[in-house]
């Protein structure tokens, strides 16, 4: 019989998501910032220190303190919902019918098993149904959701929905290409492998659509 910390052990040595949203306490935000700060601070000298670290040493005197703002104002800074890009639409008066590609958007997020980064490069993209968006908010939409604890499927679907919530139409694709630094660096150690997720809505899910998609990006990968 597998013990409950052999089994999530296993969910996280096999990167696989429990839940398609990030799973967050009600309360998750009842702390200020700063308050956070003030806690994570104390938790990672317990770390160094456990670990046998002269928190003297000039070198990491600050270490605790900037892994703490590290922590909430950047890398996790997605999960607070106030800091949700709001993604303006207008109406496409210029009537474009056809797929526009945004392509190469920089994803760096951070594996919710190993808390190591994920980094690689999305590439999304819409039909629209009588809105578009501008293009930055593309990016800062990507880049949100991935300041978070993730899983790329998570997050290939995070993008997706929130661009379809924005744009009021379901014709909306993703592509996400990563090396997660926990296969990387970790475990199996296997520095050139990287993992591809994707989410197809809409139009997306006919077979000639979705290739074209796939030609703009120059993916391989067989979906």
């Amino acid at each position: 019989m597998i013990s409950s910390n052999d089994f999530q052990d296993e969910i996280g040595d096999d990167h696989i998501a429990t839940s398609a949203q990030n799973p967050l306490r009600k309360d998750a935000f009842d702390l200020s910032d700063e308050k956070k700060i003030e806690l994570i601070k104390k938790d990672v000298e317990n770390i160094l220190l456990t670990l046998g670290m002269d928190l003297t040493d000039d070198s990491l005197k600050g270490t605790p303190n900037r892994v703490a703002k590290m922590f909430v104002k950047e890398i996790f800074g997605g999960l607070n919902p106030t800091k949700k890009p709001n993604p303006s639409t207008f109406e496409n008066q210029y009537k474009y019918g056809e797929m526009l590609v945004e392509k190469n958007i920089t994803v760096y997020s951070t594996c919710e098993h190993h808390l190591l980064p994920i980094i690689g490069r999305a590439h999304v993209a819409y039909i629209s149904a009588g809105r578009v968006i501008g293009l930055s908010k593309m990016n800062r939409i990507v880049d949100h959701f991935a300041k978070r604890p993730q899983v790329q499927e998570r997050l290939t679907m995070q993008i997706v929905q929130e661009l379809q919530r924005a744009l009021g139409t379901q014709d909306v694709a993703c592509v996400i290409d990563a090396k997660h630094l926990c296969v990387n660096s970790r475990g199996i150690k296997d520095i050139e492998s990287s993992t591809v997720t994707s989410e197809f809505g809409g139009k997306f899910k006919e077979e000639h659509v979705r290739r074209e998609f796939l030609d703009y990006v120059k993916l391989e990968t067989q979906f």
